[in-house]
């Protein structure tokens, strides 16, 4: 198939999935970004999750330029998953992909993944993103890895939730657990146990935003919420939860970031 056939082969609409919360002064970036793809039959479905800025004022002016951006509303805070949930409800497409207000995607992002996946018989799939600090400097790049089975994803999370998509035709919506945080890595479980194996792209498709007030909540909910997971999704009990976390997850999360480090030498 040729450059152009790649860009303009229409495999159906995508549904794609944002959550807002006080994103006044970023989300418009997120969502230019969405406009720029190749790929033109999609949805954007933005759910503001009760913010107190001025997020909704510019939602409601992209909803009026373009008909195919959808906005829902939370009336009070219920966190990102519940947010998510809402609009994969409402969501028409075919396949399912995921944006968060932050992220970013290069133009090429839904084409390349939708002949990838229409080319090898895929149902899910992700691919390499770029680390970047709040000033668009980039820090690391995250090489996919070529294949993500069930038995990987719940030693650790393997996939970028910016870059991954899924065919609804195979596997059907999948919810997201109505956990505050790590929602995206439970989501992904449940997709693996569903359809047993994942393929990445080497290609970096997507930038993914590291922002300084986030980097300190992380290692506390590291493992509160990791922990969470293995409760409530896996439902491990209280001793198999912290021996998975300590013995599996915190292993394969440190071999991970050496992974990463050694790539980016």
């Amino acid at each position: 198939m040729t450059e152009q056939n790649r860009v303009y082969a229409d495999y159906g609409l995508v549904s794609i999935i944002m959550p807002t919360y006080n994103a006044y002064d970023h989300v418009s970036a997120s969502i230019d970004s969405i406009m720029a793809q190749e790929y033109s039959n999609w949805e954007l479905l933005i759910t503001d999750d009760c913010s107190t800025d001025d997020t909704m004022a510019i939602l409601s002016e992209y909803a009026k330029k373009d008909t195919r951006i959808k906005i829902f509303k939370n009336n009070i805070n219920k966190g990102a998953g519940e947010a998510r949930n809402k609009a994969i409800k409402e969501a028409q497409g075919r396949f399912i992909a995921f944006c968060d207000s932050d992220d970013l995607w290069k133009p090429e992002k839904l084409s390349t993944q939708l002949h990838f996946m229409a080319s090898k018989g895929i149902d899910i799939c992700y691919s390499s993103y770029l680390e970047c600090d709040e000033n668009g400097n980039n820090l690391n790049i995250v090489i996919a890895k070529k294949q993500v089975t069930y038995r990987d994803i719940i030693k650790n999370d393997y996939i970028g939730f910016l870059t991954l998509i899924y065919d609804t035709t195979k596997i059907g919506k999948i919810f997201m657990p109505t956990l505050r945080k790590r929602q995206d890595w439970a989501m992904k479980i449940l997709l693996l146990k569903k359809c047993p194996q994942a393929y990445g792209i080497t290609d970096t498709l997507a930038y993914y935003i590291i922002r300084k007030d986030s980097l300190s909540r992380n290692k506390f909910n590291l493992v509160k919420y990791n922990i969470q997971v293995y409760r409530t999704v896996l439902h491990y009990n209280r001793i198999k939860s912290l021996i998975m976390f300590l013995f599996v997850f915190m292993p394969n999360y440190f071999f991970k970031k050496l992974r990463i480090k050694i790539a980016n030498q």
